[in-house]
């Protein structure tokens, strides 16, 4: 009995153990910068663009805005930098509004009541999990 206890201890612990090593698969944004940022994201699902808004970032300040493996290598991101109005933005348009959202698709943003809004790519190299940095202008 008392090897049956063991041996069930020490497989515990085993388990504990890879479990506390696992890494976890997410896409997650640090705010690098002195100020407070806005953020919005844009990513594929099913074969559909989706952006999604606002979390806002601290200085120092990091968040998960996706969580689980990666399943595309190209995600956007818009931000803006509240403090001193700066902006991250890119040439991939995508839709937007001032509160906070999740809206599908990328066509007639006008149109379907909010603003277009460039974002720009970041390429995760296939990783699983990604870490974007936004940091002060240099």
């Amino acid at each position: 009995m008392t090897k049956t206890f063991i041996h069930s201890f020490a497989l515990t612990g085993l388990l504990l153990c890879a479990n506390l090593t696992t890494a976890q698969a997410d896409l997650r944004v640090c705010n690098r910068t002195s100020s407070t940022v806005g953020l919005a994201i844009g990513y594929q699902l099913d074969g559909e663009w989706i952006s999604e808004g606002w979390w806002n970032l601290e200085k120092d300040e990091c968040d998960t805005v996706l969580m689980g493996a990666l399943v595309s290598t190209k995600f956007l991101v818009h931000a803006i930098d509240y403090d001193k109005g700066g902006k991250w933005v890119g040439e991939n348009f995508m839709c937007t509004q001032d509160k906070q959202f999740t809206i599908k698709g990328v066509k007639e943003c006008v149109a379907r009541g909010f603003e277009k809004t460039g974002f720009y790519e970041v390429d995760t190299a296939g990783k699983q999990d990604y870490t974007v940095q936004l940091t002060d202008q240099k």
